[in-house]
């Protein structure tokens, strides 16, 4: 059986910023601690907890002694967590993926924009992700946040809208709540589409169609958390109904190998390649 691993998966630019920073500040110094999961595996965060990472949450900066080391992942955060840190003297390592911290400029841009006219700040994300908490803390929370098409209730379609998106959504849902922002806009130039979902990640959307197509069997390795991970694997399952997704290659199971002879192993923006590579050897393993 032929396990082939996704050249197009594992992190992304800004998590291997993010994790690089990491490693080098814990060369350097030792103890530093990252808020929240670095990245949205557990695996990979282990790894890095076993070199000396520890993950805090936003009530523990208070507590955190002075002079502490503290990163900011990728997704970025609120303006309020640089204040947070700088009164309780914790030093900050600014790994914010260049792409977000540019999103979280334009979304201040888009307010200031829209409260000039009475508009609406609409943001197409997950409600919770760190992303998200960091865009509409860029403006206090005045930001109506959408998942689906039902959630364009909330908006107000007599007044305009600025409508923006996390960097890891889809750009067709994207795309379709502009659709219906138009039909039901009293004028459809009252709607300001900015689509902000980076390419570097939406471009692995259609190559990871064909590779889907390409193999008897799927197997997308992703975190529980990662919101780009659902997306992506839910593409794999379009094209492919002989698709599963695991965290580890533990979590494998032989029936799923039944009269396959190719099997494609893939992952999300948060999963890295030494993971890939562990499932892959131990599919082959299972398969002898």
């Amino acid at each position: 059986m032929k396990v082939v691993i996704d050249s197009h998966s594992g992190f992304c630019a800004g998590v291997v910023r993010a994790i690089s920073e990491a490693e080098r500040a814990l060369s350097e110094h030792g103890g530093v601690c990252c808020l929240g999961d670095i990245v949205h595996n557990r695996v990979e965060v282990q790894r890095l907890e076993a070199l000396g990472l520890k993950t805090i949450s936003h009530s523990d900066i208070k507590h955190l002694d002075a002079n502490s080391r503290m990163l900011i992942r990728a997704h970025g955060e609120p303006p309020t967590t640089y204040t947070l840190a700088a009164e309780c003297g914790v030093e900050v390592i600014d790994a914010t993926c260049p792409v977000v911290a540019a999103l979280q400029r334009r979304v201040k841009r888009a307010y200031e924009q829209m409260e000039r006219c009475n508009g609406q700040l609409v943001i197409l994300g997950k409600r919770g992700h760190a992303e998200v908490v960091g865009l509409i803390g860029q403006v206090d929370g005045n930001a109506i946040v959408v998942e689906s098409e039902a959630d364009l209730e909330s908006v107000d379609f007599h007044r305009p809208i600025y409508f923006l998106s996390q960097t890891t959504q889809s750009v067709a849902l994207f795309e379709q709540l502009c659709d219906v922002m138009n039909q039901r806009l009293v004028d459809s130039s009252m709607l300001t589409a900015d689509d902000t979902i980076c390419r570097r990640v939406s471009s692995r959307e259609e190559h990871l169609r064909t590779f889907a197509r390409n193999h008897d069997v799927i197997i997308f390795v992703c975190g529980r958390k990662s919101s780009n991970g659902k997306v992506l694997y839910n593409i794999c399952l379009e094209e492919n109904p002989h698709s599963y997704n695991i965290e580890e290659a533990s979590e494998l199971k032989l029936e799923w190998f039944s009269g396959a002879t190719s099997v494609g192993v893939c992952g999300a923006t948060s999963t890295p390649l030494w993971l890939m590579e562990s499932v892959a050897k131990q599919i082959e393993t299972i398969s002898e």
